[in-house]
């Protein structure tokens, strides 16, 4: 499943419609329309009319939209005008802790719409098995900004590290797609996003936030496969090819089955010999 899902999540500001079609175009595997954390509260009305307006006049060009929190006055109005919108590819819910918010999105939902929960806090992750046992639920998202503040955590790195592999390890058990991990707060230095990004996907993430459409081709370039890994790759199964059922070594060390598995993994994903 996780290969098939995107890889980038463009935010784009939804009180900023002049902005849409830019965001469109940046190469993202997904744009996500934004109503929470992007727009002030004197503006919520207007980028949600904005953001109705813009899935309304092109439903082939399918957006996501994080819409506000279960617990704001703009839930409910957000979810009534959004979630039945054909031109609406899913609804990211911010602060996701309970199957009822999730729930409370596919009451009024179309049938093809997905749900992007968002964990941000400490119930979320004890919540995991639920969030991603919920229908209609491709994939979890780590807020790791707000999940920082939550716990009174000072750090990105290490100090996030056993959150991310509960979310991986919850995801995998619940059969679903790889988790999509939080955004990188650098924008102009792409080798910084991109070691982000490479991070995530070390721990098992299948994809990330962005917050400018600078960070895109970074983030796709750490989900994709090296030169280095993917000639390794093609010499292990090369090798295996030419063995005639007996014991391999590549570069070393012993070819068994998982490094066979994880070697049709990379070939399949890489580009074709030239």
């Amino acid at each position: 499943m996780s290969a098939r899902l995107p890889r980038s999540y463009l935010f784009v500001p939804g009180n900023r419609p002049e902005r849409f079609d830019k965001a469109f175009a940046a190469g993202a595997d997904a744009v996500i329309l934004d109503l929470e954390d992007a727009v002030q509260p004197d503006e919520k009305a207007a980028a949600r009319a904005a953001v109705l307006a813009a899935v309304c006049a092109d439903p082939s060009r399918a957006a996501w939209v994080r819409i506000n929190g279960s617990d704001t006055a703009w839930f409910n109005d957000d979810v009534a005008a959004l979630a039945n919108r054909p031109g609406v590819a899913g609804i990211v819910l911010p602060k996701a802790e309970t199957r009822e918010q999730i729930d409370a999105v596919l009451a009024h939902a179309h049938a093809a719409l997905s749900v992007l929960p968002i964990v941000e806090t400490a119930r979320g992750i004890a919540k995991l098995e639920v969030l991603c046992g919920t229908a209609r639920v491709q994939r979890i998202a780590f807020g790791t900004l707000d999940f920082q503040i939550d716990l009174g955590i000072d750090g990105d790195d290490e100090e996030l590290h056993f959150f991310r592999s509960q979310i991986v390890l919850a995801s995998r058990l619940a059969g679903i797609g790889a988790p999509v991990d939080g955004v990188s707060t650098t924008i102009t230095d792409a080798d910084a996003v991109q070691a982000d990004a490479r991070r995530g996907r070390r721990f098992g993430f299948g994809g990330k936030l962005c917050i400018h459409p600078l960070q895109v081709d970074a983030v796709h370039r750490a989900y994709a496969w090296s030169d280095a890994e993917v000639a390794w790759a093609r010499r292990v199964l090369a090798a295996i090819d030419a063995s005639n059922g007996a014991a391999v070594a590549v570069d070393g060390k012993m070819v068994d089955m998982p490094v066979i598995l994880k070697a049709r993994r990379i070939a399949e994903g890489a580009p074709p010999t030239p």
